[in-house]
């Protein structure tokens, strides 16, 4: 483990060599790095943890789960509301905070006597996750010359990728060699050394006159945490089925915002200002980052049933067809992040948009006719797309923003990202299972799983056509990302 982590270090470093950067600037983008991959380590470590621990406590599959869903639910409602306060209060000290946060709740995580308090302890790391997050895109502007952002937020791709691609096999190694316990206090040496690096080389938060300063907006940072909240748990609770308590969440979700919106617009010191919203390069950025991590989810939830059901592949291969991808995620982030610059956001983009288009047909047409090398051939191409994608968004977005808004605009990325994973999870698998003519994918037979893999990326094109349409309609003349005078 510390070898393969002293390696990405390294590579953090050469890469930011590579652009002649200077020493303190390299040594703040691994704090930056090291901060991204904790987080998404986070999220992918515990998965593989599931069926030990619901032996050691006793209890069932449904309970465990919310081992994973109270960290994720944690970052979904709290992101936007910690990229504020990173805006108002420093975001230095505030992504200290939370890198110790996180530290300390990984601990609590590896002593939980019990479940819930187990569940409690992550829900507290999804604190600080949500604040490395949202902190971490938005230290870019900060430490990193604009003719360089793309790279930077390449190698913070990269990083995200590594962080998902390891937690498995990491905590497949950690439960059979030291027990559970251990997924968790594997992130605490690796906290230390993140904070140190963090409080030695990252910039010093700039002190403006305390009665200039905007206040926290509390109110909205509930109502939003409630509304974020019910339409998470809309998506995620039934096992699949969307029934009574789904279609209320969802509708609390709808009254939610109308609601939140209501309130912000009479705020004094609003959470998230409105009018960064008549920004149509920002709209579209925001709702073709949704679209395209609801395609992407696709893959997570229709691959696996595929794979086992149609292909009859074993579980082992499975696991190891679904490792290609993460694994190439890895190796395309910092060389798209080079095209960015070198091209220029909104080109690269576009690119990105078709080249997820072109993997995702292939989805639909390649697997059924060479089985599993037509479908590791089409991941190949839909994820250097995505990265192409994600480097070309984020770096569009975080470059032309005023500096007191980067902490709220890097969370609602983050949020416009994670709504659309859990989207993805509920309404394409709901599509998968739609088009397979079964209830009970798990028996389903294999003819008609392979029917719905074809279907499922089908609509995953006219989403992708969708965001196309949104991305391009807003590179008219004088759209871009321009903020109103009233935002910063």
């Amino acid at each position: 483990m510390k070898t393969i982590i002293a390696n990405r270090i390294e590579a953090v470093a050469a890469s930011a060599a590579s652009a002649q950067l200077p020493s303190s600037v390299r040594w703040a983008l691994a704090s930056l790095s090291l901060s991204m991959l904790l987080s998404s380590l986070g999220t992918s470590i515990a998965n593989v943890g599931l069926p030990t621990l619901a032996q050691a406590f006793n209890a069932t599959f449904q309970q465990v789960q919310w081992i994973v869903l109270a960290y994720l639910l944690s970052i979904t409602t709290l992101i936007v509301s910690v990229g504020r306060l990173g805006d108002l209060m420093g975001r230095r000290r505030l992504l200290l905070a939370g890198i110790f946060v996180f530290t300390v709740a990984s601990i609590l995580c590896g002593v939980a006597p019990t479940l819930w308090l187990l569940i409690a302890a992550r829900a507290l790391q999804g604190l600080g996750a949500a604040i490395m997050m949202a902190l971490t895109m938005a230290f870019v502007g900060e430490t990193v010359p604009k003719a360089k952002a793309g790279s930077a937020m390449g190698l913070l791709g990269t990083m995200s990728a590594v962080g998902t691609a390891l937690g498995p096999s990491l905590g497949g190694v950690l439960i059979a060699g030291i027990g559970w316990r251990a997924l968790f206090l594997v992130n605490v040496p690796l906290g230390v050394l993140t904070f140190v690096l963090a409080y030695r080389y990252l910039p010093h938060d700039r002190q403006g006159p305390k009665a200039g300063r905007a206040r926290f907006d509390l109110s909205g940072t509930l109502l939003l945490a409630l509304t974020l909240a019910a339409y998470a748990l809309a998506m995620t609770m039934g096992r699949g089925s969307f029934g009574a308590l789904n279609l209320a969440l969802l509708s609390a979700a709808a009254f939610g915002v109308g609601l939140f919106v209501r309130v912000e617009s009479k705020a004094a010191s609003p959470l998230i200002r409105l009018a960064m919203f008549r920004a149509p390069g920002l709209r579209a950025s925001l709702a073709t980052n949704l679209l395209i991590a609801t395609v992407m989810m696709a893959t997570l939830v229709v691959g696996p049933f595929y794979l086992s059901r149609a292909l009859g592949l074993s579980a082992a291969l499975v696991g190891l067809v679904l490792s290609i991808g993460p694994v190439i995620s890895a190796l395309s982030g910092v060389p798209s992040g080079r095209i960015v610059d070198r091209w220029g956001a909104p080109r690269v983009s576009i690119v990105g948009l078709i080249t997820i288009a072109a993997g995702s047909i292939a989805l639909s047409v390649l697997p059924a006719l060479f089985g599993m090398a037509g479908y590791i051939a089409a991941i190949a191409v839909l994820t250097p797309g995505y990265q192409l994608f994600q480097s070309a968004n984020n770096t569009a977005v975080m470059t032309d923003i005023p500096a007191d808004q980067r902490g709220v605009i890097a969370g609602l990325l983050t949020l416009s990202r994670n709504l659309g994973l859990l989207t993805g999870a509920s309404a394409m698998g709901a599509v998968f299972a739609f088009a397979s003519m079964t209830t009970d994918i798990t028996r389903a037979p294999p003819e008609a799983v392979a029917t719905g893999m074809q279907i499922t990326f089908i609509v995953a094109v006219a989403l992708i056509v969708l965001a196309l349409a949104i991305a391009v309609g807003s590179r008219a003349p004088a759209t871009r990302h321009a903020f109103p005078g009233d935002v910063s």
